[in-house]
């Protein structure tokens, strides 16, 4: 960092940040710095062997957020795990592209971020790789962006559970998570993994594309934007830091900062420069320079309910190739030497969207929601998914699953991923320590809608499961073998369990949401700028107001892209001033 002078300044090296400094460096001459807290990522083994996702956690490559004690979840404590390392949580995700439907980001209501400008930027990001056997929607992707992706080769019980899907009234649409259009029915989710290698966004500013003008800070965590006062009112020019060896630095921004640290950690970062609500910055002793309410709220997710049945068969699962014998040296082996095998890709089988009306109607607590007109209870078209519903392909999941069938038996797990929570959660302040995390409280379950359509679901998919021709003769019971979920026939049933297990599906945003000026709690305006500061902006999935229907890698790809546009075009009607 000799020149600690720059044009742009990016406060985040994650998925929307390297997204957004590689697209701005393809102007040559934009200097730019993209600071990021964690280590670059070029030769960390369990990054690129996507089989060694968890691994990353728990460690100096994880931000280690635990929420608040959560009241509607039995007062536990869930980890809400995030990649520190260049390329952010676009490292250690299930790599899954799973971008909802296009009335998501219709939705939001702001110039600039429908459903077909939103797909146009995914696709720009992506060069897609297809394989003999997949029928995919080829207008739907990309295939010329940083970005690898293919679609995975399913196990056998994936198979059995597609057939039990398509029976049950979820018709198959091979691509349907590309294609945005399709709320009810089951497809392959796409992989961020090519050649048995994960593709992260640190791609965009490494490898082939490297370029001289970025200069690229790991290892140092964002303390504060700086805020300087002119006379055309409040201006960011420029960031202070501190380094792994506890050196503090500033650096210094000619046109524009950036905050792209994620719908925990740019929150953050607003509040110790003295932006949010007035009254909570004073509580811990900083001086607040704009009081904007809304940041750090509206923080959104999809809880997710993680269960699992015994197969009564080998051969179907994946369990062996880990958890018997010597599977797991084995299979380690064959990665190492082909690149190939259980480590090279994500043991997620097939996917499913699904509307819950007909099981819901007639249930109090949905018919006296209120709801807008043509709307249900959750705020959702005809057009938008309830939940999601997907498999494992052997045991395993959330750290906190550690009942391991290593003695030679074999798993199934069901997920139900909740959409449209209508629960919503806070990232405050702890001190103005840029070292210590936020308090994360995500409220969980808080709205007893969000149980009944949570519950619903699993009960649901419970019942493809036992009921359906493929799959009811294979399941031997649940696991581990103390529950006995397999046998629950109503949503009073799945209640208790829901409560005592849901967790994150590690989809955050909406803390720095944008939104229309008669909007009180925006943040932002639909250019991604912070109100009230000029040359600040905060690009990254805190900035989604609402969350899509589906998962928030290919999103925050999106919104790098979309970032990327905005400052580009502002800064040409800036050069003809």
């Amino acid at each position: 960092m000799a020149d600690k002078y720059y044009d742009y300044i990016i406060c985040g090296g994650g998925t929307s940040g390297c997204v957004l400094a590689g697209r701005l460096a393809e102007n040559i001459d934009a200097r730019i710095l993209l600071i990021e807290a964690g280590p670059d990522s070029a030769d960390l083994e369990n990054v690129h062997m996507v089989g060694g996702w968890s691994n990353n956690f728990d460690s100096e490559t994880d931000w280690n957020i635990v929420t608040e004690p959560q009241s509607s979840a039995d007062g536990r404590q869930i980890k809400c795990s995030r990649g520190r390392l260049l390329g952010g949580s676009s490292g250690v995700n299930g790599t899954l592209c799973i971008r909802g439907v296009k009335q998501d980001f219709d939705d939001w209501k702001l110039d600039g971020w429908t459903g077909e400008d939103m797909w146009r930027c995914m696709n720009k990001s992506e060069t897609f790789h297809n394989k003999p056997w997949f029928n995919p929607s080829f207008k739907d992707h990309g295939y010329d962006g940083p970005l690898h992706l293919e679609p995975h080769d399913l196990a056998p019980i994936s198979e059995l559970v597609k057939q039990s899907m398509i029976e049950k009234s979820l018709p198959l649409h091979e691509d349907m998570f590309a294609t945005g259009e399709t709320s009810t029915g089951c497809g392959h989710a796409l992989r961020t993994v090519y050649e048995g290698i994960r593709t992260t966004a640190a791609d965009f500013v490494s490898k082939g594309y490297r370029r001289d003008n970025v200069t690229i800070q790991t290892d140092a965590t964002v303390d504060k934007v700086i805020i300087s006062e002119g006379s055309n009112g409040l201006r960011a020019t420029g960031v202070e830091m501190i380094t792994k060896s506890g050196e503090k630095i500033t650096a210094h921004a000619r046109k524009e900062v950036i905050v792209s640290a994620g719908a925990y950690g740019s929150p953050a970062i607003l509040l110790r420069s003295g932006l949010g609500p007035k009254e909570e910055l004073e509580k811990v002793g900083i001086t607040p320079k704009v009081n904007l309410p809304g940041v750090g709220k509206n923080l959104l997710d999809h809880p997710v309910c993680w269960f699992f049945y015994e197969v009564d068969r080998p051969g179907l699962t994946l369990d062996h190739l880990v958890h018997h014998d010597q599977g797991f040296a084995s299979s380690y082996k064959l990665y190492k030497e082909k690149k190939t095998g259980v480590f090279s890709t994500f043991p997620f089988g097939i996917f499913a969207y699904t509307r819950l009306d007909k099981q819901l109607n007639g249930d109090p607590l949905w018919e006296k929601a209120p709801r807008w007109e043509g709307r249900d209870a959750m705020g959702l078209t005809p057009s938008q998914p309830n939940v999601e519903f997907f498999n494992t392909e052997m045991y395993g999941g959330p750290k906190q699953w550690v009942d391991f069938p290593t003695d030679h038996r074999y798993v199934v797990g069901m997920c139900t991923v909740l959409f449209s929570a209508r629960s919503r959660g806070s990232v405050t302040l702890r001190s103005s320590n840029p070292l210590e995390n936020p308090i994360v409280d995500h409220q969980y379950l808080a709205d007893p809608l969000d149980l009944l359509v949570l519950t619903q679901g699993c009960q649901t998919i419970n019942n493809i499961m036992t009921t359906g021709s493929a799959t009811k003769d294979l399941i031997k019971g649940s696991w581990p073998p103390r529950r006995s979920h397999h046998q629950y026939t109503s949503r009073k049933e799945w209640e208790p369990y829901v409560k005592e297990t849901v967790t994150t599906c590690y989809h955050p945003g909406g803390t720095c949401k944008m939104g229309q000026i008669t909007d009180p709690m925006a943040v932002l305006d639909e250019q991604l700028r912070v109100r009230g500061v000029k040359g600040l902006r905060v690009v990254d999935v805190s900035v989604m107001p609402e969350l899509n229907n589906g998962h928030t890698q290919s999103p925050a790809y999106g919104i790098g892209e979309r970032a990327a546009e905005i400052i580009k075009e502002d800064s040409k009607k800036a050069s003809k001033l």
